[in-house]
């Protein structure tokens, strides 16, 4: 029997969560950081492959869309094998490609290699939510995800930084040698603390596809995609922003961007909260409250104190819709809770790229002062999106 379906109901209204949830965050960070870390250390690795400074940052362009085209694709063919067994290969090709990363001899095998990590991302949150969502009751599934996706907020407060700073002293390659490290972590955790969970007969490739392409289903990954697009339409060039309008020096910019972090870090913790008590609300109201926090930030990035804190309200509000957002689509994909989830990531990945597409267009034909305001008016088009929604939902002579 599923380990979901052994939790009595004494059970029901335990307030801890099991350790187990502790090895997928670890899972997570490592995650994060092989993801974010790159872009603190493409001076070094453009030198040393004997690139350019733009040919090194495509390795980060293929990163995105390895997550957003291939993770599907790789949860769909390996929708028969056992999860934890599953989330066991993830970590070993994991740690293969980051492996690979720290001999790699030139600039094709490194691309090789962040395409190959690039691949165990989205799948590896995609069936690490349906596992937490297990393990914990029904009334905590939200927090649990939190719980997982923890570990990539912390990964850009502690991991990167210390990523960073291994690169910088001890050579780039070094920095990927330790992220295999916490990824051989991950697996060890994974292979002690994840029960074998006996599911259900899997649903074939078409019904998952079929489960997947629901219009609902479909609009709520729009809804995902169009607020990452909102966030990075302005985080992508928080930093000339801060430094060229705001007055910031550029070296405390970093300092603003672990305080986000922690803003993040908050905000998907207490969104999981908030999301277990009441789903939708919660996310249309967290996304409300983005509107207005970027809205403000139209005026109060010209003042470093209101800017500051606006940054942190902000980096809290923008990650504290995720629990919410990724355990309705997995609800709404019953047949394909793995594979919803982890398109939940790749339509992220791609309204990441469409947020900075936006922001540098922004810039160009409008001003750079202009992103808080446009990035306010694509999170608004997700909040309109989410109403419409909400209220369909609650007609009762609607049936999906």
């Amino acid at each position: 029997m599923a380990l979901s379906q052994r939790i009595s109901t004494d059970q029901g209204s335990k307030k801890a969560f099991p350790i187990s949830l502790l090895s997928l965050t670890v899972g997570s960070f490592a995650i994060g950081m092989t993801e974010f870390v790159i872009m603190g250390l493409l001076p070094n690795v453009a030198t040393d492959l004997e690139v350019s400074i733009s040919t090194a940052g495509q390795l980060i362009t293929m990163y995105a869309l390895g997550v957003a085209i291939g993770a599907p694709i790789l949860t769909v063919l390996t929708h028969r094998i056992p999860q934890k067994k599953l989330l066991c290969l993830l970590m070993v090709l994991f740690i293969l490609g980051n492996g690979i990363s720290v001999f790699a001899p030139n600039y094709a095998i490194m691309m090789g290699a962040r395409l190959i990590t690039a691949l165990t991302h989205g799948t590896f949150f995609g069936v690490g939510a349906v596992i937490a969502s297990t393990l914990v009751p029904p009334d905590k599934r939200a927090g649990a995800i939190s719980i997982m996706m923890a570990g990539l907020t912390i990964s850009n407060i502690i991991g990167v930084p210390l990523g960073t700073f291994i690169g910088q002293h001890m050579g780039w390659r070094s920095s990927f040698g330790a992220i295999s490290i916490m990824g051989m972590i991950a697996l060890v955790g994974i292979l002690i603390f994840i029960p074998s969970m006996k599911q259900d007969k899997p649903a074939s490739i078409l019904q998952q596809v079929t489960s997947l392409i629901k219009p609902k289903l479909l609009i709520y990954l729009l809804i995902g995609a169009l607020g990452n697009a909102g966030l990075f339409t302005i985080f992508t060039y928080i930093t000339p922003l801060l430094t060229e309008v705001t007055g910031f020096a550029e070296h405390s910019v970093t300092w603003i961007l672990v305080l986000f972090g922690c803003g993040v870090t908050i905000g998907n913790m207490v969104g999981g909260k908030l999301a277990d008590w009441k789903l939708m609300p919660s996310v249309l109201g967290i996304y409300f409250a983005t509107c207005v926090i970027l809205t403000l930030f139209t005026f109060t990035m010209y003042s470093p104190t209101a800017a500051v804190v606006t940054i942190f309200l902000w980096g809290a509000a923008s990650f504290a819709v995720f629990p919410g957002l990724q355990l309705r689509v997995m609800s709404l994909a019953k047949a394909a809770p793995a594979l919803a989830s982890t398109s939940s990531h790749s339509a992220g990945n791609l309204g990441n790229a469409a947020g900075a597409f936006i922001g540098g267009w922004v810039i160009t034909h409008l001003a750079i002062t202009a992103l808080p305001w446009v990035g306010a008016v694509l999170v608004g088009l997700a909040l309109i999106l989410g109403i419409a929604c909400y209220i369909t939902e609650r007609k009762p002579s609607v049936k999906y």
